[in-house]
């Protein structure tokens, strides 16, 4: 894994919003979900997602920043630290080993004097688990309506994690208890999920609402038709009314999210090829009125 500032485009100084940010617009371009065919998309994606998963975490970045751990996030051995015994010898401690300095900075940093509070609870008080914090991309249509995920977390463990209905895009999920753990009885951390939505070409959505944008040939347009509609539900038959324009919306009741309803936006798409046939009917047709599209209403 190459370096994670790279990965997602972002200078080594950037904030939490700007990380986010970052990663949000890489995800959507690049999930497997939107790039079908591509047997590159779901490790692009994945290495996007694990470099986003250490830099939104302050201590693994922090550890990354001081070469203590590498991109993967695996632990950098420590260099050997060497004195100087006699000019022009350098010689090396034992592998592994401290020097009394050492130790003693040590413990001066993890436990403080005169029984000061560590961060690993040394003086016996119990301290709660620490937030943790994870990301999760979905399909527009899981988001929509609902579903249940499985969250591989970096130790192995796995999460379920519930996406209720209706979750938008930026939307952060509590679990409780599934942070870090407590220490001497303590609760634990919860873990915070942050939903990442991908876009879907079919949908937009509007507050509760969905709109489809539906191609119509023109024939379909003035005579009127009936054809198949994604929703989120699956397909549904929608009758197109004759003399339906490109902008006319028709609504789906019910199929938008939770209460919501679905709007058909019609686009009406001319012949590809010459229609002499249709091209002379109109040299010789006289529409109604004399208003054009471009008039004011």
């Amino acid at each position: 894994m190459t370096d994670p500032y790279e990965i997602l485009g972002i200078q080594r100084t950037a904030d939490e919003s700007a990380i986010r940010a970052a990663y949000r617009k890489l995800a959507k371009k690049h999930h497997p979900d939107v790039n079908p065919g591509q047997p590159n998309a779901a490790a692009k994606f994945g290495e996007i997602s694990a470099a986003h998963e250490l830099l939104s975490d302050k201590d693994k970045r922090a550890r990354f920043d001081r070469g203590e751990i590498d991109a993967a996030g695996h632990d950098v051995p420590p260099r050997r630290p060497y004195y100087r015994d006699t000019p022009g010898q350098d010689r090396y401690e034992p592998a592994g080993g401290f020097s009394q300095e050492d130790l003693e900075a040590f413990f001066a940093r993890q436990f403080g004097q005169a029984g000061r509070r560590s961060d690993w609870g040394a003086s016996g008080q119990p301290r709660s688990g620490r937030d943790m914090q994870y990301s999760l991309t979905v399909s527009f249509v899981d988001a929509a309506s609902g579903t249940t995920r499985r969250l591989e977390l970096p130790d192995g463990k796995t999460l379920d994690v519930r996406i209720p209905p209706g979750t938008e895009d930026g939307h952060v999920l509590r679990l409780r208890g599934q942070g870090g753990p407590g220490f001497n009885g303590a609760p634990a951390g919860d873990a915070l999920i942050e939903i990442t939505v991908a876009p879907d070409p079919r949908f937009h959505r509007d507050g509760d609402d969905i709109v489809t944008d539906v191609p119509v040939s023109l024939k379909e347009a003035v005579l009127g038709t009936s054809l198949e509609v994604p929703t989120i539900h699956g397909s549904v038959r929608l009758s197109i009314p004759p003399g339906s324009g490109t902008g006319t919306r028709l609504r789906l009741r019910g199929k938008g999210i939770r209460q919501g309803h679905q709007f058909v936006r019609l686009q009406v798409v001319l012949p590809p090829g010459d229609e002499p046939e249709l091209a002379a009917f109109l040299k010789t047709w006289t529409p109604k009125g004399t208003a054009t599209p471009r008039d004011e209403p």
